[in-house]
């Protein structure tokens, strides 16, 4: 990694809340579609964040948050049965100064200064800005992509119509076979510039071609977002996964994740909705939680 710092700040931007399931955010015993039909609580409202990365080659996003239109366009969401099990899944609040555009605004920046966009996975909660970043090169990892293309894609929430957009560039990456001492338990990783500040690597379980974005800095503790690996640091170091996903994968990728914390003890962890996840950062960092709404 280079000696000098190529990335100038690092910072959340909050596109609304998110209620689900406690069966979501830590799995139980029954199965998905059990407990989305019959549960009946609901989390108190959780952050849907997108994570912005100031780095000297240009504007990078971790995540594109959720798009406004899913709470004020009725078409929004697939009709029949499918659209009941989204609504028993999620409860969304979003304001019009909670937007990316928004958000991006608060931070000086127009969603146009925007080179990069990395999609954790393709959930609609995270996919949310993509309308509005056709100057940008869109990251996704080649194995999610082919999720959009196997049976009935919306039961498993991948919503063709809002991310196979015309106008977008997109970079579909394979994590290759790596030698960085930091990233000895991953199989694969990608270099964003090739400079060891910004790199993915594969933590499926989730959906199957889910990434995680390890952030160096020089003097700064390293950074780790992890999309939904997990909900809340504090569940996932209880040893529970989220109830969304492949249970064994889940588990297996979030043993890389101990394993590497281990190395690096002040690694910090960044869930998308990880309600302290503003605050960690703010303290990793030095930094005020400037994206805030006031």
């Amino acid at each position: 990694m280079s000696s000098n710092n190529p990335i100038h700040r690092v910072s959340v931007v909050s596109t609304g809340t998110v209620d689900i399931r406690p069966e979501h955010v830590s799995s139980t015993w029954r199965p998905m579609f059990l407990w989305l039909l019959t549960s009946r609580r609901w989390t108190a409202p959780r952050p849907i964040n997108a994570y912005v990365i100031e780095h000297r080659d240009g504007l990078v996003l971790f995540d594109t948050g959720q798009d406004r239109a899913s709470v004020t366009d009725s078409n929004y969401f697939p009709r029949g049965f499918t659209k009941v099990l989204y609504n028993r899944l999620a409860r969304f609040e979003i304001t019009a100064e909670e937007t990316l555009s928004a958000g991006l605004d608060r931070l000086g920046y127009a969603i146009g200064d925007v080179r990069v966009a990395i999609l954790s996975h393709l959930h609609q909660d995270h996919i949310g800005g993509l309308s509005e970043l056709i100057n940008s090169e869109i990251v996704v990892s080649e194995r999610e992509w082919e999720t959009l293309s196997s049976p009935r894609p919306e039961l498993r929430g991948l919503m063709s119509r809002h991310i196979d957009l015309p106008g977008l560039t997109w970079n579909r990456i394979t994590p290759t076979a790596t030698n960085d001492p930091d990233l000895s338990e991953f199989a694969g990783s990608h270099d964003l510039f090739g400079d060891g500040s910004l790199v993915l690597v594969p933590t499926p379980g989730h959906t199957p071609g889910s990434l995680s974005l390890l952030i160096r800095q020089v003097g700064v503790a390293p950074l780790l977002m992890v999309g939904d690996l997990t909900y809340d640091v504090h569940v996932f170091d209880e040893g529970h996964v989220p109830g969304v996903g492949n249970r064994r994968r889940l588990r297996a990728a979030a043993a890389l994740v101990r394993s590497m914390r281990e190395r690096m003890p002040d690694l910090v962890i960044l869930p998308a909705h990880d309600p302290g996840a503003a605050d960690r950062l703010a303290r990793a960092t030095g930094q005020a939680p400037v994206s805030r709404m006031p």
